[in-house]
């Protein structure tokens, strides 16, 4: 019995020595963390209910707030980022998982195939806006190539797809940044499953889309969450492609942030900060959102 106690208290230390370690190898990153991102939070959060001494603000309110939700352009803004990110996410993502079963076969020439799909994944979204702003605009390569075809009499006759209201182009940029993001996941985990699970679901009478859909999907789609939850949450407050490529009315919830922010009249600070607070609560929704998913995915 007493040698019994001994291997558990030994176990136990053990336990907690290895605990320490890892809270000790942590902790440069969470005091990081919690100087830099939970201040800039805190601070933000405190300028948009109208404390900012500086420009002789003191009194707590919700001014900030009531202006900006009783304003239509920051309604329409908001529809916009939201239409953006989802819109850019939902395509991305179906894209990513078909060119991930595409891959996962053994083929001549697939790590050819696979460095082509990954490359741009080391291309900053600023050339890749650039790339589209030279092929989709007015006078890009596309409008050239659609007047020499004799499909439009002219450039100009070109539908719009950069700084449009629909933002078709900044959804472009960012389907085409995205997909290899959340293809590779979902080949990793393609790759690591197998296809014996497909394989016994074929051999009991499934066709392709009834294995794919009854059997790859659920032990794909944490994968597949995940990774759109990263990528909604990037697309929802990134700033340079919207500015860049988007319309000068409305604008993506990020950029009028900016010019909110950057405006002489330091008094629309409040409104800023509180934009910013929207957009941080907008991803942490979608954190939550991916928490529950996966836990009932863990469950089933």
């Amino acid at each position: 019995m007493s040698r019994t106690r001994r291997l558990s208290r030994t176990s136990l230390s053990e336990k907690a020595a290895q605990r320490l370690t890892i809270t000790l190898l942590l902790a440069p990153a969470i005091v990081v963390i919690l100087l830099l991102f939970m201040g800039g939070l805190i601070t933000g959060f405190l300028r948009s209910l109208g404390y900012f001494p500086l420009i002789g603000l003191n009194d707590f309110n919700f001014a900030a707030y009531t202006t900006i939700f009783t304003d239509n352009g920051f309604i329409r803004s908001f529809i916009l980022t939201f239409h953006i990110a989802f819109t850019s996410t939902f395509i991305a993502s179906i894209l990513a998982v078909a060119s991930a079963m595409l891959l996962r076969p053994a083929f001549r020439g697939k790590r050819f195939v696979q460095f082509i799909f990954s490359l741009n994944l080391t291309i900053p979204h600023l050339v890749g806006a650039v790339g589209v702003l030279y092929l989709f605009s007015g006078s890009g390569l596309v409008s050239r190539l659609a007047t020499g075809a004799g499909l439009i009499d002219s450039p100009a006759g070109f539908p719009a797809m950069v700084n449009d209201p629909w933002a078709i182009g900044i959804i472009i940029q960012y389907v085409w940044k995205e997909i290899p993001f959340i293809g590779v996941i979902v080949l990793a985990i393609l790759l690591s499953v197998g296809e014996d699970y497909e394989s016994v679901a074929r051999s009991l009478g499934a066709n392709r889309w009834q294995a794919f859909r009854n059997v790859t999907l659920p032990l794909i789609m944490p994968g597949v969450v995940s990774a759109s939850v990263i990528v909604f949450a990037f697309t929802f407050g990134a700033f340079e492609i919207p500015w860049l490529l988007g319309s000068t009315f409305p604008k993506a919830l990020p950029v009028l942030a900016f010019e909110s922010y950057t405006d002489v009249d330091l008094a629309a600070r409040p409104q800023a900060m509180a934009m910013a607070m929207v957009i941080a609560v907008m991803s942490s929704l979608m954190i939550l959102a991916y928490m529950k998913v996966s836990r009932r995915y863990v469950r089933s």
